[in-house]
């Protein structure tokens, strides 16, 4: 069999090379991907954009060389992949008209719509067709994203391996054993870099306090981001060694993270991402299928 038009439990299977891509909606998260498997070698060709807005599909033209349509039928037809990027909100709305093509076609489906469910999503797409959901965060902009991955014990594993693929044009891809968990991710790696963002912001306001012009206090907070950044990321992850190896004894960071710790910054962040994985448990509530 020709490997570029495998198939697997009866469902199309391709290699990047042959992906048929439709993205439905053009929003931030929609854009990355497209920039990204574009970068990874995909061709515009084999991209379809779902968006009903005229100028923003002139821009998606000008931009990245795909086809836009207004007509999310036109957009999913013979696509082996469909990524749905539009506002919660809207999936229910989007997916139910294109069942009878999903149908036809059995394509993955893939939603990087915050707290809409796989139940939900099935009911709207289909039963038959094999849903899984990813939850990327902003730096996926810039190539630097990081995603959580469900996909229920159903789904093909080459498929799961092609949407890993996919989601992985933008950042790095952490599979997840259960589809709760991804309130988790929402709360850690989805919020979270606005939490660096705002420690960033903290260090400068206090150095602007202690004596330094602020936009120097500003730079150099924000360098300072994304330095530890790249060290961390260069460093294979190893948080406590990296925080050790600045922290000399009895010096000015010892002195910094013994203040943290009186303040209960452990306490202080644990009880954040639990306020976030509440709430993106209670937001998920509101998208069951009807």
């Amino acid at each position: 069999m020709n490997p570029a038009h495998a198939r697997v439990n009866g469902y199309n299977v391709q290699p990047m090379s042959h992906l048929d891509l439709a993205v439905l909606g053009s929003g931030n998260m929609g854009r990355a991907l497209i920039g990204g498997l574009l970068r990874q070698g995909t061709r515009p060709e084999r991209i379809r954009v779902g968006e009903p807005s005229a100028q923003a599909r002139q821009a998606l033209e000008r931009e990245f060389g795909v086809t836009a349509t207004a007509d999310n039928i036109t957009a999913v037809r013979d696509a082996n992949v469909v990524v749905v990027a539009v506002k919660p909100q809207d999936v229910a709305a989007m997916l139910k008209p294109l069942a009878p093509e999903f149908a036809r076609a059995r394509p993955v489906v893939l939603s990087v719509a915050a707290g809409v469910r796989i139940a939900a999503l099935r009911a709207w797409c289909g039963e038959r067709i094999p849903v899984i959901r990813a939850m990327p965060n902003r730096p996926a902009l810039v190539g630097a994203g990081v995603s959580g991955l469900y996909a229920p014990a159903d789904v093909a594993a080459a498929q799961v391996d092609l949407i890993e693929r996919v989601m992985g044009s933008v950042g790095e891809v952490v599979r997840v054993e259960t589809e709760a968990a991804l309130d988790v991710v929402t709360a850690l790696s989805g919020s979270g870099p606005a939490y660096f963002f705002l420690l960033a912001e903290l260090l400068a306001e206090a150095g602007g306090r202690l004596g330094l012009p602020a936009p120097a206090a500003h730079r150099l907070s924000v360098a300072t981001l994304y330095g530890a950044g790249l060290l961390a990321h260069s460093g294979g992850g190893d948080l406590p060694r990296l925080r050790a190896e600045v922290t000399s004894k009895g010096g000015t960071t010892e002195a910094a993270l013994r203040a943290f710790a009186a303040a209960d910054l452990a306490g202080s962040v644990e009880r954040a991402v639990e306020a976030a994985a509440a709430r993106s448990r209670e937001l998920a509530q509101q998208y069951d299928a009807d």
